[in-house]
């Protein structure tokens, strides 16, 4: 991590929502999900959430580092209909070695939709994906069987 990464840098993202990012599509196997309205899903709000903040990181990380959520505290405060843009805020709250705090706001240009707080972890890729690798050989996963 550079030493420009501090709480206080914000960053904004908008995002146009198309019909795919409603909950039906959340996990199209769920009957359950399916039979819900068709407005923008929690599931995918919080990830909107997630974007913004590697958004914010990203020109703040060295060369082979990323970032994974570690954290998700949020309320989803109001329905959004596909065709409204989402504009999320993201603020960094809080460094701590690799351990970062955001505060996050999302608003549809109506109402204010969703608000809280997520933590993500600095990882350097090359060692997480050997992690993973490892554990899905312990698994007895393969790469065909994971596709």
């Amino acid at each position: 991590m550079k030493p420009t990464l501090t709480p206080g840098l914000t960053h904004r993202l908008a995002f146009a929502i198309p019909a795919s990012k409603t909950v039906p599509y959340l996990y199209p196997e769920a009957p359950e999900f399916q039979a819900m309205p068709e407005v923008f899903a929690t599931g995918f709000m919080v990830g909107l959430m997630e974007w913004a903040c590697v958004q914010l990181l990203a020109p703040h990380l060295d060369a082979g580092e990323g970032s994974l959520g570690t954290h998700i505290d949020v309320s989803h405060l109001a329905a959004t209909p596909p065709g409204l843009t989402v504009t999320v805020e993201a603020e960094c709250v809080a460094v701590d070695g690799r351990k970062l705090a955001f505060r996050v706001k999302a608003h549809d240009g109506v109402d204010p939709i969703g608000e809280g707080r997520h933590e993500r972890v600095v990882v350097a890729w090359d060692k997480f994906n050997a992690r993973v690798g490892d554990k899905a050989a312990r698994a007895g996963v393969t790469a065909e069987a994971a596709t």
